[in-house]
């Protein structure tokens, strides 16, 4: 196993979808298979609208780490010395990219329950307990199970209806963070109302200023 590339790890509050408001360690690895990262090729990937740094190890906590248990004690300092009801959430980019079951397990025995927040366009390594995946129109999404389903609204190209027979236990739809800010809420109140399997979700952390 290669060193795993982490962009940035943080100690803060879960700001979206079923779990929010739940303290919880970020770990953001580097990379995705949907976008480079880079600006200049924004226009031209199959996720444009991405609002995250992917790219290097420079960020707040970030850094290569040579070993499972290194990446798991990484996470472990942050959290502190509090045992009870430990989470860290796996996200990217695309954590799928580098998150295996040496991970999963070393992040178990310290404590941690592990959540993961991906594409779905790789299938999901053993052992996550809660996967949520926010598919990207354009894409072909593999893991079509897991706890909760989380699509950014609107995407053209993507038909809600489809999603609901995929086997999760909660659906959430979250307005996409863009200059058409009001209209993309819009659509995605319009959706939760016409569609009451659907939840809206708002991402709180920018509302009241987290990382």
């Amino acid at each position: 196993m290669m060193a795993y590339a982490v962009k940035e790890a943080f100690l803060t509050l879960q700001g979206e979808g079923v779990q929010a408001g739940s303290r919880a360690v970020f770990l953001r690895f580097a990379g995705c298979n949907l976008w480079s990262g880079r600006e200049q090729d924004r226009a031209a990937a199959i996720c444009n609208f991405c609002d995250m740094d992917l790219v290097g190890t420079d960020g707040a906590g970030g850094g290569k780490l040579v070993s499972a248990e290194d990446l798991a004690d990484h996470v472990g300092k942050l959290w502190g010395a509090e045992q009870e009801r430990r989470l860290v959430v796996i996200t990217g980019g695309e954590p799928m990219l580098q998150l295996d079951s040496a991970l999963v397990d070393a992040l178990h025995k310290h404590g941690f329950r592990v959540a993961v927040e991906t594409n779905g366009t790789l299938p999901a390594t053993t052992g996550i307990d809660w996967i949520c995946v926010s598919p990207k129109a354009g894409t072909e999404v593999v893991q079509r199970s897991g706890d909760e389903l989380k699509l950014v609204w609107p995407q053209a190209g993507i038909d809600p209806a489809e999603l609901e027979g995929w086997a999760f236990d909660h659906f959430l739809v979250q307005p996409m963070d863009c200059v058409e800010r009001e209209a993309a809420v819009d659509a995605a109140v319009r959706l939760a109302m016409e569609r009451p399997k659907w939840r809206l979700t708002l991402q709180a952390h920018k509302i009241v200023g987290l990382p």
